[in-house]
């Protein structure tokens, strides 16, 4: 039977809760999670490979089970979170690793590889832009909100609502599928969103996001100079960050495996043994 193991490390200060699954002495596959969720959202995925490969599964500071300090009292940008899980995997000791990076994932695990390309190993993106392309509509506001927080702060804060929560999981998703999303995602995703305090870390992070579109050139520079081994399993119709986000990464990286499913944001929910064989099969020649 498999175990999936729950832990609490001390960086910098802050308590980061993780998710271990497999035995460490296989290959080490990180899992970065996005918003609004946390390293549940790969509970399902935890089991499904654990047999053939090490995964750590942490919560971003502010998100899940890791602490959450207050916005005034911890510096909640991309950067900082970077710096906070390349010290887990340290302290860890985990040298090499693959990526798995979806929506907030993606800013955080490339900032990791582009700085530090000997240590990784294979990518695997889901939903996480490194082109401007699969920008939809969703974001005018986000932008416009970085832009000007106080006439776009209330806007801003109907995306932290339970209504947009649900959204988030269930757009996007074929009427035969939506059976196999459980409602304790956008339930859970929302009762760490209503605590005391979140919604201002969550509304500072919407601000920093902008910041992250400096560094796709530094990305994508990573990509063509290293030619990471990259799988793209990616919602088809997922009105956050477009399918044209998958395919721009192609621009870079030509041998990349991209399979646009017909799913929405979070693929994995109604998707997942397919995206799990999927990996599977993609790491086994990767890896190998």
């Amino acid at each position: 039977m498999t175990t999936v193991r729950h832990h609490t490390r001390e960086i910098q200060g802050q308590q980061v809760f993780y998710r271990e699954a497999g035995d460490p002495a296989n290959p080490t596959l990180v899992l970065l999670h996005g918003f609004p969720t946390s390293s549940a959202m790969f509970r399902p995925l935890l089991r499904e490979l654990s047999d053939r490969y090490h995964l750590i599964a942490p919560d971003h500071i502010g998100f899940g089970q890791s602490s959450m300090p207050h916005v005034d009292e911890f510096e909640y940008s991309f950067e900082k979170l970077t710096e906070i899980t390349l010290e887990l995997l340290d302290a860890l000791g985990i040298e090499r690793f693959a990526l798995y990076i979806q929506d907030y994932g993606a800013p955080i695990g490339l900032r990791i590889a582009s700085r530090n390309p000997e240590r990784v190993t294979a990518l695997i993106a889901q939903s996480g832009n490194a082109y401007l392309e699969g920008f939809t509509p969703f974001w005018e506001l986000l932008f416009a909100h970085a832009e000007d927080r106080v006439a776009n702060e209330a806007a801003a804060r109907e995306l932290l609502t339970a209504d947009a929560t649900k959204w988030q999981y269930t757009h996007g998703v074929p009427a035969d599928r939506l059976s196999l999303i459980s409602p304790d995602t956008w339930t859970l995703d929302q009762a760490y969103l209503d605590r005391p305090g979140n919604k201002e870390i969550q509304l500072q992070l919407f601000v920093d996001y902008k910041v992250n579109l400096d560094s796709y050139p530094a990305f994508q520079k990573y990509f063509a100079e290293y030619q990471p081994p990259t799988l793209i399993t990616w919602g088809e119709h997922d009105e956050i960050f477009g399918a044209d986000g998958a395919r721009a990464y192609l621009r870079d990286l030509p041998d990349a495996e991209l399979h646009l499913l017909d799913a929405g944001h979070f693929a994995l929910e109604s998707h997942g043994p397919e995206i799990a064989s999927l990996i599977r099969d993609f790491l086994g020649r990767s890896l190998s």
